[in-house]
């Protein structure tokens, strides 16, 4: 894929990349207002909600054209850029008609090929950065597809934006980071730009600053951060939209990290430590392969005896015993389930190969998951 460095947008010089204003342009009074106080904070371009994808029908769905010619008024008042939410090829014409400056597709959108496909088309021919939420549930294809049928259609002014993602489970957030997956899209894709939106993450103001902190120390490009006038009065999405205030407070107090350094000592002893975790990591595929082993041999033992694979008894010590041995070594009580749940699906998995010797019988088994 060719992609454009940010650097080469025109819509702002800072590093990292703000974008800031309102989930929703409520009325032409409420977005000068926020604009103009966004501004203020230092914050070059505004995103404003024109067109709102809602879940449950009779809500407020945005103003539409109407809310575009407020936003081409206080442009040309305030001399800032503005970022827009396009989910049709109408959206897109209407937009390009009242010179919004950054298009972005939201996380609804995304999960439709056929939708992105009919973006990509209004696209063609366009000059325009254009930013790919992630997909609602975790499917880095999609994420990737939608941002290749754009390049195809000839959007070279491509960056991606991470607003986590739904689950079942009950969490601090409103969607779940999973910070994995960005992060594997862009081992894949070194040259796009990532952008942040800890709005959509957090689902409350309180979490935005942890979270846009988080997004700087894993080098992420920018942050997308809703901002309104009076939150608490916003016509939609209120918990999670902060002050302009408490915007300049996030920029301010933010950590940013260099790429790199090529200080000698920092280089040398960042290798030494490289090279002991290499060492390490040799390390224990070494024990993983010979607790495998172990594993094969229980098996074969199972088998010959006519006992099952599974062993609810053995499964709950397991994980009984492994967290206890975890907090004393100071490791997550997350991160040592987790490990330890992969460990014995895989271990079953590796006991009903022995015992049925035909390994597409064992697939059933594979997919067990016991959650702890």
């Amino acid at each position: 894929m060719k992609i454009s460095s940010i650097d080469t947008w025109g819509v702002a010089n800072t590093h990292p990349l703000i974008i800031a204003g309102p989930c929703s342009a409520e009325t032409e009074e409420q977005l000068y207002e926020t604009a103009k106080a966004v501004k203020a904070q230092g914050v070059e371009v505004i995103r404003a909600g024109v067109w709102k994808p809602r879940t449950r029908p009779n809500t407020f769905e945005g103003i539409g054209q109407e809310a575009l010619q407020w936003i081409s008024d206080i442009k040309k008042q305030l001399d800032v850029k503005f970022a827009v939410e396009v989910a049709n090829a109408m959206h897109v014409e209407e937009a390009l008609h009242f010179g919004i400056d950054i298009l972005w597709i939201g996380a609804r959108s995304t999960v439709s090929p056929f939708i992105v496909q009919e973006i990509a088309d209004a696209l063609k021919g366009v000059d325009v950065p254009v930013l790919v939420k992630n997909p609602i549930n975790p499917d880095l294809a999609l994420w990737i597809g939608a941002l290749e049928r754009l390049n195809q259609a000839g959007v070279n002014k491509l960056g991606a934006i991470h607003r986590g993602f739904s689950t079942h489970k009950k969490t601090r957030y409103r969607n779940v980071p999973m910070w994995q997956l960005p992060i594997e899209l862009k081992r894949q894709l070194p040259e796009l730009p990532m952008i942040c939106d800890p709005s959509h993450i957090a689902g409350k103001r309180e979490m935005v600053f942890e979270i846009s902190q988080v997004a700087m120390d894993v080098s992420f490009d920018g942050l997308i951060i809703e901002t309104h006038r009076d939150p608490e009065n916003a016509w939609s999405d209120a918990r999670q939209q902060v002050t302009p205030v408490s915007l300049g407070d996030t920029m301010k107090n933010l950590k940013i990290r260099k790429a790199s350094s090529e200080d000698i000592e920092y280089v040398t002893h960042l290798e030494e430590l490289r090279t002991q975790i290499d060492h390490a990591d040799r390390e224990m595929m070494e024990l993983l392969a010979q607790r495998m082993d172990m594993v094969a041999q229980i098996g074969a033992w199972k088998k010959k005896n006519n006992v099952a694979a599974f062993q609810l008894d053995r499964w709950n010590e397991v994980f009984r015993s492994r967290k206890e041995w975890g907090e004393g070594l100071q490791l997550r009580e997350k991160f040592t389930t987790e490990l330890f749940n992969l460990l014995h699906v895989e271990s079953i998995k590796k006991q009903t190969e022995v015992m049925d010797k035909i390994k597409g019988k064992a697939e059933t088994a594979s997919g067990l998951k016991v959650e702890n």
